[in-house]
């Protein structure tokens, strides 16, 4: 797993859903009685599956920081955004996240990286169905 992998599961909670054990999960799908065929339209597709709603990436970042012993910056600071994710925030770390969102510049000029990186983290958690303000991406 990547690190921007796990700076979205961390904001998106898929953590929580990794973490089900497979007992749990089985025993409770055997005492549910199965669902009925869903019903199908006049040419004869299936409905499609109702979306969850996005993320509201904003909110649960305020959550976490609320509950965060420091004063984190995680509005701009792709450092704090990880620490408050509970990611080491490592040069070594952020090196390998800039290389998974294809950063093109050097870097050796971290400042210019962690820039790049934060907008970069919030506009893949857009695409990646999270709601994000536009004053977080700019």
């Amino acid at each position: 797993m990547g690190v921007f992998d796990k700076i979205r599961d961390a904001i998106f909670g898929r953590d929580a859903d990794k973490q089900k054990s497979p007992s749990t999960t089985t025993a409770s799908t055997q005492a549910q009685p199965r669902p009925a065929p869903a019903a199908t339209t006049s040419a004869g597709a299936k409905p499609a599956a109702p979306q969850a709603a996005p993320v509201d990436v904003e909110t649960v970042l305020e959550g976490l920081a609320a509950r965060n012993a420091q004063r984190l910056n995680w509005r701009t600071s792709i450092v704090d955004l990880m620490k408050l994710v509970d990611l080491d925030p490592s040069l070594e770390n952020r090196k390998s996240l800039a290389a998974e969102l294809g950063y093109k510049g050097d870097t050796s000029d971290s400042a210019a990286m962690n820039v790049w990186l934060h907008k970069q983290v919030l506009i893949k958690l857009q695409e990646g169905g999270g709601r994000v303000p536009a004053s977080l991406r700019d």
